[in-house]
Order: structure tokens, then C-alpha cells, then sequence
């Protein structure tokens, strides 16, 4: 196989691994409040290639660390990341009817539950993280601060806030660079950060630095690619609907460049991504990760 195929493989098996663990989390089973538990794993349970899960446990690998340390942080985050597209999709924000193939929570369950499904798995992602035996105390507490700051109002939250101002007024460059750096780089960002943890390293060491600019870099180049297919491809090919930006007057990236130049710039920023890697071991397949979330098609 070649290093494309190798890497699939390993985010197949990475993604069921996860699956299942998920799977297990959001288990229950209640008379009175079961509607609850099948819209959270409505969502949660939808399929994906399960990135930024990926990104934690490959970072922990990649550092010498157990996958029993990073599992629970990478299904925190997923919740995280699951509860946000909830939202996003809702009438409110986005109004999307589809997602990732199958129509958007709130199509399904309605708009109340959507909103108390996700969070719910926001509160989840909390519980999840600190729930383990494989951290210590001070690794659970970090852990926690990292989420909390990424899904917050100076991460994820304060990006959404962003893009909704986003379409009623038109942003410079620096600022859209910052709207993508909170509500899509946030979470990616953190979850290199939740694998060193995993790992025992701490987010002041050289490796969690190192791979904090990788993260990002890899968080810009994956929303800039994103723009480019909200316009090239279709919604069928997406799973979920297209031209939603240009649809609502939102600044992009194609507000800037061309298709081509905007290719471009994401090429940028993933050689910027594979740069930040050196000097570390073992980080053959998040430079393969990087590349391919360059050339991805959906």
C-alpha cells in the first residue's frame, strides 16, 4: 500500500476504535428521557472520519503514550465538535437540513431536542474527560481547561459569533483568519494539546508547542479547503447542503482568492503544518494526515 492507503487504513481503524468507545459513552437507556440518548447518538453516532479524535490519539502515540490515556480525550472532543455541528445546523445559525448524508438533528427530532442534544453531549465531554483512571489529577484538570477554552468564547464559541456577525458586515483577511482560528481551529488545536497530555507531556513542552503549530496550520489549510468545496462540489459528494456561505453574504476565503489561489494558500499552509514537525519522532503519519486533508474531496 502506498502512504495515502496506509493512512485510510489507519483512520478507519482509529474511527471504529472511537465509534465503539462513543457507542459506549452515550449508552442508556431511560423511560422517561430516552428521546434524549437516541438524539445524542443520532449525531454522535453518524459516521465521519473522526479527525480530530484522530489527532489526539495519533499525537499520544506518536509520544510514546497509551491510547487507554487518550481515548476518553479524544471522545470528549468528538462530543464537543458533534454538539457544535448540532447547533450549527439548527434554524438559528446555519439552517442546514442535512448532515454528513441523513437529515441535520433537529430535521429529526425537532428543535427543542436538537438544542438539549447537544448540550447534553457538551456536558458529556466534561465527564468523559475526567472519568478516567489512566490521568492523574493535574493531567484531568488541564484536560479540562484546554476543552473549556477551546468550545468557549475565546475558542469555538467566540468563532461562531464571528461568522454570525459575518453576515452583515464584510471581514478584512485578519480577520477571517481569526474567525477560522477560533470556531475550526480551536478544537484541532486542542486536540494535539489533549495528546500530549495523554502522553504526559504538558502544553508548555517543546512537543506540545511544536505540534500546537502544526494543529493549526492543519485547522486554516482544512477551512480554507472547505470553502473551496462549498463551491466545487456537490451535496451529495458533501453529505450535507453547499453554497450555504455564499447563500448568507458570509466572507470566505474565495472572498480573497481564486479556486486555484486558494489551493494554493491551503498547500502553504500545510507545508507550514509538516515544517512545524521536525525535530520530533514518530510524526510520519500526521505529515501523511496533513497532505491529505489538502487533497480531500468531501
Amino acid at each position: 500500500m502506498n502512504n495515502k492507503d496506509i493512512l485510510l487504513d489507519r483512520i478507519k481503524q482509529n474511527s471504529d476504535r472511537v465509534e465503539a468507545a462513543l457507542s459506549a459513552y452515550s449508552s442508556g437507556e431511560d423511560e422517561d428521557i430516552g428521546l434524549i440518548f437516541r438524539a445524542q447518538r443520532y449525531s454522535l453516532l453518524g459516521g465521519g472520519k473522526r479527525i480530530r479524535p484522530f489527532i489526539v490519539n495519533e499525537v499520544c502515540a506518536s509520544l510514546g503514550g497509551d491510547e487507554k490515556a487518550s481515548m476518553p480525550l479524544a471522545c470528549a472532543i468528538e462530543m464537543i465538535h458533534t454538539y457544535s455541528l448540532i447547533h450549527d445546523d439548527l434554524p438559528c445559525m446555519d439552517d442546514d437540513d442535512m448532515r454528513r448524508g441523513k437529515p441535520s438533528n433537529h430535521i429529526e427530532f425537532g428543535y427543542a431536542n436538537a438544542l438539549l442534544a447537544g448540550d447534553a453531549l457538551l456536558t458529556k465531554a466534561f465527564a468523559t474527560a475526567v472519568g478516567t483512571d489512566m490521568l492523574d489529577a493535574g493531567q484531568k484538570a488541564e484536560a479540562v481547561r484546554l476543552l473549556a477554552d477551546a468550545a468557549g468564547e475565546r475558542g469555538m464559541i467566540g468563532g461562531q459569533i464571528m461568522d454570525l456577525a459575518g453576515e452583515e458586515q464584510s471581514y478584512e483577511f485578519s480577520k477571517l483568519l481569526r474567525l477560522h482560528s477560533l470556531k475550526t481551529g480551536a478544537l484541532i488545536v486542542c486536540s494535539a494539546r489533549l495528546g500530549c497530555i495523554a502522553a504526559g507531556y504538558g502544553t508548555d513542552s517543546v512537543e506540545s508547542q511544536k505540534l500546537s503549530v502544526y494543529a493549526a496550520k492543519i485547522g486554516l489549510a482544512f477551512q480554507v479547503v472547505d470553502d473551496v468545496l462549498d463551491v466545487t462540489a456537490d451535496e451529495q459528494q458533501l453529505g450535507k447542503s453547499v453554497r450555504s456561505d455564499a447563500d448568507n453574504n458570509k466572507t470566505t476565503f474565495l472572498s480573497f482568492y481564486t479556486v486555484d489561489e486558494a489551493k494554493e494558500y491551503a498547500r502553504t499552509l500545510t507545508n507550514q503544518a509538516i515544517e512545524a514537525l521536525e525535530g520530533l519522532q514518530n510524526c510520519d503519519t500526521l505529515a501523511e494526515l496533513a497532505r491529505y486533508l489538502l487533497e480531500r474531496t468531501n
